[in-house]
């Protein structure tokens, strides 16, 4: 009995976690209805609610802004509109911030977590799993020198927080393996073992004598 449920687990926990990760996406999306008027709301013309009307209304809000932005026109009031946020004292240094980082992330061109790689963390033969972020720079490339590199280092089973670190070029081994192969991994705490690529090239690891800790 005891191996039958755990079979009957392993088929229905993965289904219900992504149903109830499907269904808090889209119950967010969801709330964009109410930027609908009262008499155009799907309660109003039929009687009840629709589930999915106010995703479809994101994904279009979303998609309409894109094509906007694309012209001189559109360019010309966003930046309109970024110049009255700067104006906001608060405001300004959160919208700042955040939008460095999404231009960074989402831009095609931007190689943030497009590599995975390991790296002794914390400790000296503690191997652990990173993501390229960039390279130091500023003030803080003048005082590390330039072979360096930005790493975020997330925790298990819980991608979303971790540790930001800048360490030697020479201390990392670039992986082959794509980045979304790298969180099933980490996620699943190792048990999802990603398929070695067909064609490996023999790395050597770094010496032993490097390590990233304390």
């Amino acid at each position: 009995m005891k191996r039958y449920f755990i079979t009957g687990l392993l088929i229905w926990a993965p289904l219900g976690i992504t149903l109830w990760v499907l269904s808090f996406i889209l119950g967010m999306m969801d709330q964009s209805i109410m930027l609908l008027p009262v008499a155009w709301q799907p309660r109003a013309l039929v009687g009840f609610n629709i589930p999915g009307v106010g995703a479809l209304i994101t994904l279009l809000i979303v998609f309409i802004t894109g094509l906007l932005t694309a012209n001189f026109i559109g360019q010309r009031l966003v930046r309109w509109w970024e110049a009255l946020l700067h104006r906001i004292p608060v405001v300004r240094s959160i919208y700042q911030s955040v939008k460095q980082i999404s231009d960074t992330v989402f831009s095609p061109s931007g190689q943030a977590f497009r590599q995975a790689v390991l790296v002794q963390y914390p400790r000296q033969g503690s191997w652990t799993i990173g993501f390229l972020t960039g390279t130091p720079g500023g003030e803080i490339a003048k005082h590390l020198g330039n072979d360096m590199v930005s790493l975020y280092v997330p925790t298990t089973p819980n991608p979303t927080s971790g540790f930001f670190l800048m360490v030697p070029k020479a201390d990392v081994i670039e992986l082959e393996m794509s980045v979304e192969d790298a969180l099933k991994y980490l996620i699943s705490m190792g048990v999802v073992t990603p398929t070695a690529p067909k064609a490996t090239t023999a790395i050597e690891p770094p010496d032993a004598d490097t390590y990233v800790g304390d």
